[in-house]
């Protein structure tokens, strides 16, 4: 994770050296898109509930859910997140929220048909630890310049380079478009493996949390078994929420893993039973 950070960072650095070098001013790009990520995150929470048509539950509503999260929170000595249902079959679970205060914990009914009460347990605790190592928060930081350079490649070439000298030395507005776009890809690759990895890093959360990485792998195996017998509308109305799901609800193929917010199920487990037998 630090050294794909790394490298996210030196291609930031290069491409505002770049914006700078060539005289394009990039104050009024970047409050748009400031503005644009700042919305995300603070409203981050209500955003996606509203958009997977989760609802929150009181303790009286769920009070076995409520229950396990009240537990694994002590355990994980963290501040009890709002808890949240949403009524779909697609087996799954995901977690939103600016910080640890500002937290929600959504499970969809699906999963909890489902799983075993330790499986569950397990699934919450991976959860809870993107909430614990403030994943979102991260992610939103590292998005942003990608997010910038996104725009430019999508608008430069409509309304030039923004008053820029396009006579300057390395300058131009198509060298401007080509640079943005490199950067773009570039970054869009790396924030993807990223995501697996604190994927991964969610994953030992959760083994270290419960003290059962077996628990975890069996709901990995599970959930993915499950998810080819959904009816393909389900798992169509779910499909933009693959990056905060536990497993993605449509996957790829072997090839496309490159561009996957999640490692493989397969590889996930690999690991898991790694952790299950170095505990032994």
């Amino acid at each position: 994770m630090i050294f794909t950070m790394f490298l996210l960072a030196a291609v930031y650095f290069l491409f505002l050296v770049f914006l700078s070098y060539n005289g394009t001013p990039t104050v009024v790009m970047m409050l748009f898109v400031g503005s644009f990520m700042a919305i995300q995150y603070f409203y981050s929470d209500k955003l996606v509930l509203w958009s997977t048509g989760a609802h929150i539950v009181s303790e009286s509503e769920a009070p076995q859910l409520h229950g396990i999260i009240t537990r694994l929170c002590a355990i994980a000595d963290l501040p009890k997140p709002q808890v949240a249902i949403v009524r779909t079959q697609v087996p799954n679970a995901f977690a939103t929220g600016r910080n640890q205060n500002n937290a929600v914990v959504a499970v969809t009914t699906g999963i909890m048909d489902k799983l075993s009460p330790a499986e569950l347990e397990a699934v919450i605790a991976h959860e809870l630890t993107h909430v614990k190592n403030r994943d979102m928060a991260i992610m939103t930081i590292a998005s942003f310049i990608s997010t910038l350079a996104f725009y430019f490649a999508r608008y430069v070439l409509y309304f030039g380079d923004m008053g820029g000298d396009r006579k300057k030395e390395g300058g131009g507005v198509l060298l401007v478009w080509l640079v943005s776009l490199a950067v773009w890809a570039i970054s869009f690759l790396l924030i993807r493996a990223l995501s697996r990895y604190r994927e991964y890093a969610a994953d030992r959360g959760a083994a270290i949390i419960t003290g059962q990485p077996s628990n975890l792998a069996s709901a990995l195996m599970k959930i993915s078994g499950v998810m080819s017998k959904v009816p393909r509308e389900d798992l169509r109305s779910v499909e933009g929420m693959n990056a905060f799901f536990i497993i993605p609800a449509i996957s790829g193929s072997s090839i496309m893993d490159l561009f996957s917010t999640h490692p493989s199920v397969e590889k996930r487990i690999a690991k898991l039973e790694k952790m299950q037998q170095d505990l032994g």
